[in-house]
């Protein structure tokens, strides 16, 4: 796996970073995604393959996410691993538990490096907007956080379309001299194609890395699904009800199909030519990828290993119709 820059940071990241939403989180039927004997083999199978940056957020499985994480760091070199936590959402029942203010940055700071058991976070994503905390306020709290060592990038995620609340919070960082944010986390493959547009050239503008989450639109782009049969009792169409409205459609499978198209040429799964459209991608840092089983996420990391030809770059990107920008001079990061 390459290693390549966090955006316009110093700082070297793998291009497959393994995002751990899954750990610990309790499905509405009770049952557990990820045990924590699960997620030990899976981080083990990212290290073995020279996974290095690893995605997880305060809320993720109650907390239960980073505490994992953090024990399964304390028998290796933390410095040999970036790692990126999430900071907004409630973790207490009164009023300042939760949002961006400094009472609630603070606190939460302090109980994710406790979970982490560790003294840093390479990056802190913001995890939502705060209308009701000033910009001032929360940049001025997270400066203070890189400044005293416990934080080493900031970025800002799930935002779109607000992209001007980002060049908003950089400008007010400009103009009092804090850290800016240096890393966005959209929703990004290619079916999710909204911040295509003044989103992404936002992030051209500021020089932001773009981190995209749900790289396979939430399974669909691992082609698991037919048009004619759309029930799969092992998938998110049966957790979710809204699935088969946001994905299951005639425009999608079209998409679908020029990925099957592309990846028969290539000898490569739909899930991998899906990643490696985006690690072509010239903005992109590196895609997400997450799995339930060490089997799924090694066919996700052979990505790394899949070459698209200009051609097929092409094809991908113009497979949904809409009004997307020309995002394709050339593939990103040379002929891979």
């Amino acid at each position: 796996m390459d290693w390549v820059p966090l955006g316009r940071t110093g700082t070297m990241v793998t291009e497959l970073p393994f995002g751990t939403w899954r750990f610990g989180r309790e499905t509405d039927e009770g049952s557990v995604e990820i045990d924590e004997t699960r997620a030990y083999e899976l981080l083990d199978a990212y290290e073995a393959h020279g996974g290095r940056f690893i995605d997880t957020a305060d809320m993720y499985g109650g907390g239960k996410s980073e505490r994992w994480i953090g024990n399964w760091l304390a028998d290796r070199d933390r410095e040999d691993f970036v790692v990126a936590s999430k900071i907004y959402w409630p973790t207490r029942d009164d009023p300042n538990g939760r949002g961006l203010g400094r009472k609630h940055l603070r606190r939460q700071v302090d109980a994710i490096l406790d979970r982490l058991g560790t003294d840093y976070v390479d990056l802190l994503y913001v995890h939502r907007w705060d209308d009701e905390t000033p910009v001032e306020e929360f940049m001025r709290t997270l400066d203070g956080f890189v400044d005293s060592g416990r934080v080493h990038h900031l970025g800002a995620s799930t935002l779109w379309p607000n992209a001007w609340k980002v060049v908003r919070a950089n400008a007010v960082a400009d103009r009092r001299g804090y850290e800016p944010f240096t890393v966005v986390q959209p929703r990004y493959n290619l079916v999710n194609r909204e911040i295509e547009g003044p989103f992404l050239e936002m992030c051209e503008s500021e020089d932001l890395g773009v981190v995209p989450w749900s790289p396979l639109g939430e399974g669909f782009l691992t082609g698991k699904y037919d048009r004619d049969d759309v029930s799969n009792a092992d998938s998110r169409a049966a957790e979710d009800d809204s699935f088969e409205s946001k994905y299951l459609t005639d425009e999608n499978f079209a998409v679908l199909d020029t990925l099957q198209e592309v990846a028969s040429e290539v000898d490569a799964t739909p899930a991998q030519v899906a990643l490696a459209w985006l690690l072509h991608h010239d903005q992109v840092v590196g895609p997400i990828v997450g799995a339930r089983t060490v089997d799924q996420l090694e066919e996700n990391l052979g990505a790394v290993d899949v070459s698209l030809s200009d051609d097929q770059f092409e094809r991908l990107a113009a497979a949904k119709s809409g009004p997307f920008p020309d995002i394709v001079d050339s593939p990103a990061r040379g002929d891979r």
